[in-house]
């Protein structure tokens, strides 16, 4: 293979985060950025890390380990904050993707004052089922009932939780003691082991498929209680987990040394069966094993966490990606669902474990990137693709899980560990702290 060119990934991060940053725009609200290039509006999702301006945050992050940041850098992550903390006293949502976990990870990403502020409202919206979600309503479930999960759920609120208390924010540990007792309140016993459905039984109204990955389901679930039972020195919690892990490796496919578990169960002739990203797939699922090794556990259904992880990883190795290799195959390049997302797991394997296939697979990731960029003047941006669409290549999305800013962060880490190597700094953040070394996390 081509020897990795760190000075290549850094300039592609560079013009391609300058054409972020010309998509940010501002009304009386603060700043904004557009989900789409193509918008003119503030759409549904401007609030919030997935989509929304306060992602950027993660992108600065990443920055200030490469170089100091601009003065117009350092005035947006200041317009962030104050938006931001704004926002809290009337903020009800509460999850990872833009609600008041969300929050706490970007003010947290910006060295910001004003988590404690998000910690105190997460108090205050609590209720004895935990924190109601405003998506939820007949016929899949009773409206505003809670669910469980990572990204939306009380899950999301464990890992705030235990974020802000790693950052001393003051009442932090009185959240996450909430948050994990009503989330383990709503595990089940299966013959396997324990599962956690979406959404806990007593509020489902229509029965719908699960997605046991990380984003929505066991994976995700499991992963936090790991990782908190690993900080919080709670053995119940690791069991808990190890339990989960146990019951999630029934459902996975173990063929020729790998592990991946469908995207949804049962399956929908409309949904590939497997997919492989941080959101649905063995990327984001192997920080379940990831936590669990963090949290000493020898064993998971007779193999260690790593062989469990490294598993994962043999998965991704041999599924084709980061190739387009069918219509509906891989065609996203972003970090929630796409080849950013999974080259960031994978260099965390690398800074921990050092197998040189970890940082060879890395790197095929990040030259599909420069491969798949395109160029428009100084700047850069990446196009997905929806092959059902009369016209499959969508406009450039710009934000931190689906867009541009997220892949110029993964391109600006993996320049700094090119040149720098297992010991260099990394970014650690509330859903990957327990994947990278001890002394680095």
């Amino acid at each position: 293979m081509p020897v990795p060119d760190a000075d290549t990934y850094r300039a592609l991060a560079e013009s391609s985060w300058e054409w972020v940053l010309a998509q940010v725009r501002h009304d009386a609200d603060g700043p904004w950025i557009p989900e789409k290039a193509n918008e003119t509006e503030p759409g549904e999702f401007r609030f919030g890390m997935h989509s929304g301006v306060d992602g950027l945050a993660h992108v600065l992050s990443e920055i200030r380990l490469t170089r100091d940041l601009t003065a117009a850098e350092a005035t947006l992550g200041d317009e962030i904050t104050a938006m931001l903390v704004g926002r809290i006293p009337a903020e009800t949502e509460y999850d990872y993707f833009g609600g008041l976990a969300s929050t706490i990870g970007v003010l947290v990403a910006l060295e910001a004052p004003g988590a404690e502020l998000a910690v105190a409202r997460l108090a205050e919206l609590a209720t004895p089922d935990g924190w109601p979600t405003s998506f939820v309503e007949p016929p899949r479930g009773v409206k505003g009932a809670p669910c469980n999960d990572a990204t939306l759920g009380t899950a999301s609120v464990v890992l705030g939780a235990l974020w802000a208390l790693r950052h001393d924010v003051p009442g932090a540990a009185g959240v996450a003691d909430l948050a994990i007792g009503v989330l383990t309140s709503e595990q089940v016993e299966v013959p396997s082991g324990l599962d956690w459905p979406f959404l806990p039984e007593r509020f489902v109204i229509e029965r719908r498929s699960q997605m046991p990955n990380w984003s929505h389901g066991l994976a995700g679930i499991a992963g936090s209680l790991a990782a908190a039972g690993a900080m919080l020195d709670r053995p119940e919690l690791v069991d808990a987990a190890r339990r989960g892990a146990q019951h999630l490796v029934t459902l996975a496919d173990t063929s020729g040394g790998g592990m991946r578990v469908p995207h949804v169960i049962p399956g929908h002739e409309d949904i590939e069966t497997y997919t492989y990203t941080w959101c649905h797939g063995p990327a984001g699922t192997s920080l379940l094993f990831a936590a669990l090794d963090r949290a000493g556990v020898p064993a998971v259904a007779g193999r260690t966490p790593y062989d469990w992880e490294r598993a994962c990883l043999r998965s991704l190795q041999t599924s084709g990606i980061p190739e387009r290799v069918r219509p509906g195959f891989w065609d996203n390049d972003g970090r929630c669902c796409g080849t950013a997302g999974v080259g960031d797991v994978v260099l965390s394997m690398w800074q921990r474990h050092g197998q040189d296939d970890e940082l060879d697979f890395a790197v095929t990731l990040a030259d599909a990137l420069v491969e798949r960029s395109i160029k428009d003047g100084d700047h850069t941006y990446w196009r997905f693709v929806e092959h059902r669409n009369d016209e499959p290549l969508l406009p450039p999305g710009v934000g931190w899980m689906q867009g541009t800013a997220g892949i110029a962060a993964y391109l600006f880490r993996i320049a700094r560990v090119l040149e720098h190597g297992r010991a260099a700094p990394a970014v650690a953040r509330m859903d990957t702290w327990w994947s990278l070394p001890a002394a680095r996390d």
